[in-house]
């Protein structure tokens, strides 16, 4: 049996906000009690739509944002209360890669800089061996050491990415979180991206939580997939169960919307409304039902739980 490396038990983060020219204080909940857990060298993939709670989730596994309620446990070890000396030590094993790599730079920096940063803050290695580090990592995303003294913003958003993958790897992770690291690059530079993180997975053997509204890109790159809508872990199960099985009709939905060569071939159809319908406060019932081509009574009345359904396979829907 595989170690787990990370366990997340129902976890919860809201915001809170005021309504325009009003007092009224309205809690936006953006993680609604998800529970999962990764496998060494495993790739859990999270899909869903903008807005879904996808990016929330991994800031919030990160401590970036601090749980409302709920466990995260890394190697084994409760970090949901960590502060300070113990969680900066937790986080050498924990990285995270950007959507928008550009963003996430300092630009007043060198990439030698950029990448070195890591290991200056957490007060590794030797100026010499941190040099040289960098200068392997670079070449190991596919740059040149020459590379080092230029800043970010002369390379091409693809090139930027694999900078700040070399980042992310500076510090020998144990886990990945990848944050839509391609939905801002070209198809072909996308294709070269995944290929590398596939590449440095199997050769560095750290564990990957893949983030995208791409359930194309998602089911490539991961060994389990979690659905997310509004919040919710919907349905989750092994990337072949989810896409060739979808049991949640908002994961038949995501399947039915991938571009088809001939549009009115469709095996596996499925109408649902384009908008998501957002809630205030915790809404009651499924969050779904608002789009749901299948809705009944019981949807409104009783919020349905994840229920295991097959071999791994889960989903929270009454009809799954």
């Amino acid at each position: 049996m595989s170690e787990t490396v990370l366990e997340i038990r129902d976890l919860t983060k809201n915001f809170s906000s005021r309504r325009m020219y009003g007092r009224d204080k309205i809690e936006n909940i953006a993680v609604n009690g998800v529970s999962f857990s990764v496998s060494a060298a495993e790739t859990l993939g999270i899909v869903g739509e903008s807005g879904c709670g996808k990016s929330t989730l991994a800031m919030t596994i990160m401590r970036l944002y601090e749980p409302d309620s709920g466990k995260i446990y890394f190697e084994g070890a409760d970090i949901t209360q960590l502060k300070g000396r113990e969680l900066k030590l937790v986080r050498r094993r924990m990285q995270l890669i950007f959507q928008d790599p550009l963003a996430a730079f300092d630009p007043r920096l060198r990439v030698d800089q950029i990448i070195g940063e890591p290991l200056e803050i957490h007060g590794l290695g030797t100026s010499n061996s941190n040099h040289d580090h960098t200068a392997a990592l670079l070449r190991r995303v596919g740059l040149y050491a020459e590379d080092m003294q230029r800043f970010p913003s002369e390379f091409s958003g693809g090139q930027q990415q694999r900078i700040g993958i070399a980042r992310a790897l500076a510090l020998k992770p144990r886990l990945l979180i990848c944050d839509e690291p391609v939905s801002a690059l070209d198809i072909s530079v996308q294709a070269q991206i995944l290929n590398l993180l596939r590449d440095i997975q199997d050769e560095f053997g750290f564990s990957y939580i893949f983030i995208s509204h791409n359930i194309v890109i998602t089911a490539f790159m991961s060994t389990r997939i979690g659905v997310m809508y509004l919040g919710k872990l919907v349905e989750i199960g092994d990337t072949e169960l989810i896409t060739k099985s979808p049991r949640h009709p908002y994961t038949q939905a995501l399947l039915a919307a991938i571009p088809e060569p001939d549009p009115s071939f469709r095996e596996n159809s499925i109408d649902v409304s384009s908008e998501h319908v957002e809630f205030e406060g915790s809404p009651t019932g499924c969050v779904f039902r608002m789009r749901c081509p299948v809705a009944r009574d019981v949807c409104a009345a009783e919020e349905p739980q994840l229920r295991t359904i097959g071999d791994g396979h889960q989903a929270a829907c009454h009809f799954a």
